[in-house]
């Protein structure tokens, strides 16, 4: 029986591991100033803002309530197996086992969540498609990573919101920037940064040829003041367009989409749908400090491949393979991961590639 109080004990001192790590004493902060927002008269005022705060707040509880649920239930077989040993019977003792054995599980399922320990894990992210070798099939390929992505989204239950989209000439997507809102997006994502590949028979191609498409997935976490970031306007040249995203007759007649350069890195934002032209700016300009950060903090680091792939989406720089023809393989050339479910994969379902990441990038 002291074996099993030992046992406890320890699951006991993993789950406050678990908690100082996942930080829940400030989470636990924050969710009060939220509810102390939530009730104010003016919250609903901003429809968007206030959904992502309404979601950030459900998804901070869910998280505190699970732990601490889990951390009461271990307290209680704690107390039940430190009972003298004359107190016990055969039966409670297997009870308190099982009851172990079963929270130890809640805990391995659980304890993932302890790799996001990024600094930008828990933020909201900025994903960006872009379409590389292959023309016509490359573009078709970024439509099915972004509809793999919404898909994914969706089952996280996170928000959704594409800032800036151009379509292909005949068919796909040239580009897309979407922001995903939503409790550790960033952390969930940052996995998918890189050159993506895909092999297929072309739906393109009437003599049903194998092509090889690539895309360039970015992934920015979404950070409302970056101090080490200022920008002088001198080095900007901000452009103004017609919007050709969704909103009726007067979005495409008015020149609401913004174009943002910063002339030193070259880096280019554009936003097309906010409701206005000055919030657009404001979006383009966030996005951009984010890149321009995470170009500083790559140049310290000499780690590239930590936050951004910023390499050609072409052949031998991808991080994964899409392989539906001749046979069906999703594979991953950092971690190793693969599955031949790769229909499984273009719905969605993402996770098991993002946990590889992790351990892979916690064990380097």
């Amino acid at each position: 029986m002291d074996e099993l109080v030992k046992s406890i004990e320890r699951l006991g001192e993993d789950i406050k591991k678990a908690h100082a790590l996942l930080k829940l004493e400030e989470s636990k902060k924050e969710v009060g100033k939220m509810e102390e927002e939530a009730a104010g008269p003016d919250f609903w005022k901003d429809a968007d803002a206030a959904k992502e705060t309404s979601q950030k707040l459900n998804d901070l509880k869910k998280e505190i309530e699970t732990w601490e649920s889990l951390g009461g239930e271990v307290s209680d077989a704690l107390e039940l197996a430190r009972l003298d040993e004359k107190d016990q019977t055969v039966t409670l003792r297997e009870e308190i086992e099982k009851k172990y054995n079963e929270l130890l599980e809640q805990f391995k399922k659980l304890e993932f969540s302890v790799l996001f320990s990024g600094p930008y894990d828990r933020h909201n992210a900025i994903l960006s498609i872009h379409a590389g070798t292959g023309g016509t099939e490359a573009q078709d390929w970024v439509e099915m990573l972004l509809r793999m992505y919404l898909r994914f989204l969706e089952k996280k239950g996170w928000i959704s919101k594409i800032l800036d989209e151009t379509r292909g000439g005949e068919a796909g997507i040239k580009s897309v920037t979407v922001k995903v809102s939503g409790r550790m997006a960033y952390g969930w994502l940052r996995s998918e940064a890189g050159v993506h590949r895909l092999v297929r028979i072309s739906p393109f191609d009437a003599e049903k040829m194998r092509h090889t498409s690539f895309a360039l997935v970015e992934v920015l976490p979404e950070v409302e003041d970056i101090p080490e970031v200022v920008l002088d306007p001198k080095d900007l040249r901000i452009d103004t367009f017609l919007s050709s995203g969704h909103g009726g007759q007067s979005v495409q007649t008015t020149y609401s989409a913004v174009r943002v350069v910063h002339i030193p890195t070259g880096l280019t934002v554009s936003c097309q749908r906010e409701r206005s032209q000055t919030q657009n700016k404001e979006t383009a300009i966030k996005i951009l400090k984010a890149k321009i950060f995470r170009l500083q903090e790559e140049t310290k680091a000499k780690e590239i491949d930590k936050l951004r792939a910023g390499v050609l989406a072409a052949w031998g720089n991808q991080i994964r393979s899409y392989v539906l023809q001749p046979y069906k393989l999703v594979k991953d050339h950092r971690t190793k991961y693969e599955t031949a479910d790769a229909d499984g994969v273009l719905e969605g379902n993402l996770e098991p590639f993002a946990e590889s990441f992790l351990k892979w990038q916690k064990s380097k």
